[in-house]
């Protein structure tokens, strides 16, 4: 069998491009080797069609001759056409493959599967998202390991699918995404889908949970090497894990369709607004304590307990997190009131 045709190309039409290739301005006549004369004269029309070759005007003794067409130029789409088709294919097969594994662990009742290989575990979140129903949740750290669970992967494909099916997606990034135009590009525009995001300064693992009863992650976080991932069926081990995002989903600030984040706790108290103010412009805690008037360690305490709340690792992301917040314009006007006044 020829190889062009796999390409889509007849033997006769396979056997004259060849011919063609090889003898540039050919009659019908010349090429009666591989066909007789009048189906030479058929298939050269098929190859001109095809825009494979091209015939020249008639002589004056009324011959056309024929011509090939650059094989680049002319078979060079009909390759990259059947690679798409085989690429396809072998994205069908993998699916197929993750579903038959899927329904054979869930028949056999295993709590827990494990996944080798980024390819692996791509096609079951991929496969898993597409079989959502109601609920998609991921928490998704920002250190730079193998991104097997990255929500960058396939975005614009699968969780636009998944928000027109009317699946909810919530997420949990760190804060560090957003320090990235290109990544902040990406959460802003899944936010302008309707997907729910919440920003926190760390997360601990990264996490993919679907619909509450199956949950992906990965079982060595930090390895370089060939990746591995667990899949998680309705157990303890998925409520816990369950409740881990929710932890981190409600303590962490809502990301508006702007792309800033948006705090969504009770207001802080009163107290707690006036120490972080006189923090912000640049008062000790000892100085903070003299001015409202309560101890040192007392002070010490509530700035404890902010940062705690809020996720917060040092002193300059509370005062971060206070400003885009709006603690501080509030109380802007005690905020630099003397010492001892």
């Amino acid at each position: 069998m020829s190889l062009l045709t796999l390409l889509g190309l007849g033997a006769d039409e396979d056997a004259v491009y060849r011919l063609l290739v090889d003898r540039p301005d050919s009659e019908p006549a010349a090429l009666a080797g591989p066909v007789s004369g009048p189906e030479a004269a058929r298939v050269l029309d098929s190859l001109v069609e095809r825009g494979l070759a091209s015939a020249s005007r008639p002589d004056a003794d009324g011959t056309v001759r024929y011509r090939a067409a650059s094989p680049v130029l002319a078979l060079g789409p009909l390759l990259e056409s059947r690679r798409s088709a085989l690429h396809r294919v072998e994205s069908l097969v993998g699916d197929l493959t993750e579903r038959h594994r899927a329904a054979q662990s869930h028949a056999s009742g295993a709590p827990v599967e494990v996944l080798s290989g980024p390819a692996a575990i791509r096609r079951r979140l991929l496969t898993m998202q597409r079989q959502a129903r109601t609920e998609v949740c991921t928490l998704v750290p920002a250190r730079h390991v193998p991104a097997v669970l990255s929500f960058e992967d396939n975005h614009e494909e699968v969780d636009s699918e998944m928000m027109d099916r009317g699946v909810t997606v919530r997420s949990v990034v760190e804060r560090e995404w957003l320090e990235h135009p290109e990544t902040a590009a990406v959460l802003a525009s899944c936010v302008a889908q309707g997907q729910h995001i919440s920003v926190t300064a760390r997360l601990p693992i990264k996490l993919a949970i679907v619909d509450r009863r199956v949950a992906l992650l990965p079982l060595y976080p930090e390895r370089e090497a060939e990746p591995v991932a667990l899949v998680v069926h309705r157990t303890g081990l998925l409520t816990a894990l369950v409740s881990l995002f929710e932890e981190h989903f409600e303590k962490g600030w809502r990301l508006s369709v702007s792309g800033t984040e948006e705090e969504h706790k009770a207001p802080v108290a009163a107290i707690d607004r006036q120490i972080v103010a006189l923090l912000h412009v640049g008062l000790t805690d000892a100085a903070i304590a003299r001015q409202l008037g309560m101890g040192h360690r007392t002070v010490q305490r509530r700035l404890h307990a902010l940062m705690d709340e809020v996720g917060a690792a040092t002193r300059f992301q509370l005062g971060w997190y206070a400003a885009r917040a709006g603690w501080l314009p509030d109380i802007a006007d005690n905020s630099g009131a003397p010492e001892g006044s």
